[in-house]
């Protein structure tokens, strides 16, 4: 066999197992939470480090999914043009609150420890946040989205048994309800976050 088909096959035999790799809910996610992990170890700003976690968000996360479901039933009351202008706000609100928490942790480590397949679209991947001198070990659940098997989502965080899509609708539930029901409430809700 000469060096050139050699190297070809070497080439396939790698993009073979990277993709097969990605296409499993629990790598995926150790992945996403190195990744997140290396921005958080570097010596750059806060700023900085906000900006990287939103491109990892961005690429990782249905954000889209995540913020028609926190919506619950004021949904099927929004027109075209509002799902659009919420699209756009949630995805900023959601961006800006991930990465400043986020960046608030040095160098977190969490290690995957199972998956279970709850069905052909959702895969529930455990995971701990390995404790520290500054705070207890921490179980987190991540709530994995794979109708499209070539690009594994997350689309929730179950932290201690508490779902942090489900807290999300509930908070902007009762900012709704509290204003009659006027979803413009929570838009400017949203926009007054992303100003701060």
């Amino acid at each position: 066999m000469n060096l050139k088909k050699k190297f070809f096959l070497i080439t396939i035999f790698f993009c073979f197992i990277e993709n097969s790799l990605s296409l499993e809910p629990n790598i995926f996610v150790q992945s996403t939470v190195n990744r997140a992990s290396d921005i958080l170890g570097d010596e750059i700003s806060r700023e900085k480090k906000m900006e990287k976690l939103k491109i990892v968000a961005m690429e990782t996360v249905d954000i889209n999914g995540i913020g028609f479901y926190t919506l619950g039933k004021h949904r099927k009351n929004l027109s075209d043009e509002q799902k659009k202008e919420y699209s756009k706000l949630f995805e900023e609100y959601f961006l800006k609150s991930f990465s400043s928490r986020l960046a608030e942790y040095s160098n977190p480590q969490i290690d995957v420890i199972s998956q279970e397949k709850k069905n052909e679209k959702y895969t529930i991947v455990s995971s701990i946040l390995i404790a520290t001198d500054e705070r207890p070990e921490v179980k987190i659940d991540w709530r994995i989205y794979t109708k499209n098997p070539d690009k594994p989502l997350i689309r929730d965080l179950i932290i201690e048994g508490l779902s942090l899509a489900r807290t999300q609708k509930e908070e902007f539930n009762s900012i709704i309800q509290s204003n009659d029901g006027d979803i413009e409430a929570l838009f400017i809700s949203l926009k007054d976050f992303v100003k701060k």
